[in-house]
């Protein structure tokens, strides 16, 4: 492993944004208030999802397989980036990089199927009702979701390890705040094109197919929708739909930005705010958007405000 030898001693330096030293102070809130905000809005979720019956449904228990995706992507991430916008020493071990790497490779990429996965079920829901609990029965949704775990760990064991496999040649200023594959080619002493070409085509599966899949969904969901003659029913699926909608615009919008613009192009300072944004806002807006939207999430957080659910386990 060209990284092994080099740098298992050294770690790395996160340059992160210290060329901006008035901002870390501003950024050290912002990294924690929104870190705050994605533990207490995901564990809220997954806690209604569980003792709440109404929501013991397919929708909400891939809702649940996304909050827990967050709150775990998150923590892989905040705590480092917390010490180092504080701390004068700016690194990162070895392993840490590592870790960090196959982490957050693994649970983005889980994410971006499970969100088409999400689509899938809001699919057969609005344009299939009658046949909704045999299609997206307990079975079919444990293989979905396995399959989402599954394919984000295969993805990761191939761009991480691809990328460990470049020797540094004594770079260890990794100009992030993360250990990130498009930051660490950029310290390769070596044609990165081979790496740069797999990066490109896994990217396509998980970030042009997926959103593909995604809207093609809700093709279909829009027009079942507009032949809904009731009022009520109609709003109650565009607005749960439109929750889904927002997630994945804004989650794949920066995401696309980051992998599948050509490296030559690629602007250092500009991803680094880029990736704050999806690693650190949008955990935070998923358990949002959804609570804000849904008018059985918001019932069920009032009856565990008010101590009921406790009397629905027992």
């Amino acid at each position: 492993m060209g990284w092994a030898n080099e740098s298992s001693l050294m770690g790395f330096i996160l340059l992160g944004f210290s060329d901006h030293p008035h901002l870390e102070a501003v950024l050290f809130v912002f990294v924690l208030a929104f870190y705050l905000l994605t533990l207490v809005g995901n564990i809220t979720i997954i806690i209604i999802s569980y003792l709440d019956p109404p929501l013991h449904t397919p929708m909400y228990f891939f809702l649940s397989n996304l909050s827990i995706l967050d709150l775990c992507f998150t923590t892989s991430l905040a705590p480092q980036t917390l010490v180092n916008l504080r701390g004068p020493e700016k690194t990162i071990t070895f392993g840490g990089c590592v870790a960090q790497l196959y982490i957050s490779l693994a649970l983005g990429s889980t994410e971006c199927i499970l969100l088409a996965v999400m689509a899938l079920d809001r699919y057969v829901a609005v344009c299939k009702p009658l046949h909704y609990t045999v299609i997206m029965n307990p079975q079919v949704c444990q293989w979905l979701a396995s399959l989402s775990w599954l394919s984000g760990l295969a993805n990761s064991l191939i761009h991480a390890t691809f990328t460990l496999q470049l020797p540094l040649c004594g770079n260890h200023r990794l100009d992030h705040f993360i250990c990130e594959v498009p930051a660490l080619l950029k310290l390769a002493c070596v044609d990165t094109t081979v790496n740069e070409l797999v990066l490109f085509v896994v990217s396509i599966l998980f970030l042009v197919m997926s959103p593909a899949l995604i809207l093609i969904s809700y093709g279909f969901i829009a027009h079942a929708v507009l032949r809904i003659k009731s009022a009520e029913a109609r709003h109650k699926a565009f607005s749960t739909c439109s929750s889904h909608l927002t997630v994945v615009v804004v989650f794949y919008g920066t995401v696309i930005y980051m992998y599948l613009q050509p490296s030559d192009s690629y602007s250092q300072e500009q991803g680094k705010f880029i990736s704050l944004f999806y690693t650190m806002v949008t955990p935070t807006l998923n358990p949002i958007v959804y609570t804000l939207r849904n008018k059985d999430v918001k019932e069920a957080l009032k009856k565990l405000l008010s101590g009921k659910l406790g009397a629905l386990r027992t």
